[in-house]
């Protein structure tokens, strides 16, 4: 029985608006923006700063920095007693989250490497949203974005989610054998929710 469905994706691909009709049409919960907030409520700081953390690395100079804090003297008194809100901290945190959600049941996790944390679950059913570049520039560019911001976000985002999945997961992003489905978004939304409501139907039965 499929309790848990999780929606990894490439950025601009537009699977925030499908894992949202996907949770509409199920009745389940959806743990996309109510996940960040819920790291930034155990971690007490601003969602704005989980967003800007999560899905990727520490700056290196940090990660020396902290390794340092930790085997001196003095961080070893300090580092119990602080509440890091560093990219992390932020994984870690989601990690114990996403689990929560999956153990709730009825709930739609969109990323931050559910798919992967629930790899070996039974009741959870794995998609992946993709599309072409130019068409993630588009979609960027009619949310807001300048031409050069749209295309910068197109390609870097997606490169600092592979570099964190292949640091705490040691696979290539996006490993299509961790998928039941794999969408393109340029069929719209509507075809895109239908098709993977179909495939759940088919599991199921």
């Amino acid at each position: 029985m499929i309790k848990v469905l999780t929606i990894d994706r490439e950025y601009g691909s537009g699977a925030a608006e499908i894992a949202q009709q996907l949770a509409d049409q199920l009745g389940w919960k959806l743990w996309d923006q109510l996940l960040t907030d819920e790291i930034a409520r155990r971690l007490e700081c601003d969602s704005f700063h989980v967003e800007s953390h999560e899905e990727r690395q520490d700056p290196l100079y940090y990660r020396i920095f902290k390794a340092f804090l930790r085997g001196s003297y003095e961080g070893s008194q300090i580092t119990p007693r602080m509440k890091m809100a560093d990219a992390e901290s932020i994984r870690q945190v989601s990690e114990q989250v996403v689990r929560k959600a999956a153990s709730e049941g009825n709930a739609v996790i969109v990323g931050r490497g559910s798919a992967y944390y629930l790899q070996d679950r039974a009741e959870c059913f794995h998609v992946f949203i993709y599309a072409p570049f130019d068409d993630k520039v588009r979609r960027l560019k009619a949310a807001g974005k300048s031409d050069e911001e749209a295309m910068q976000l197109a390609c870097t985002v997606d490169r600092d989610r592979a570099d964190f999945i292949k640091e705490h997961f040691g696979i290539q992003f996006p490993a299509r054998h961790f998928f039941h489905l794999m969408v393109n978004s340029t069929m719209g939304t509507t075809a895109a929710v239908k098709t993977v409501l179909d495939a759940l139907a088919a599991v199921q039965a």
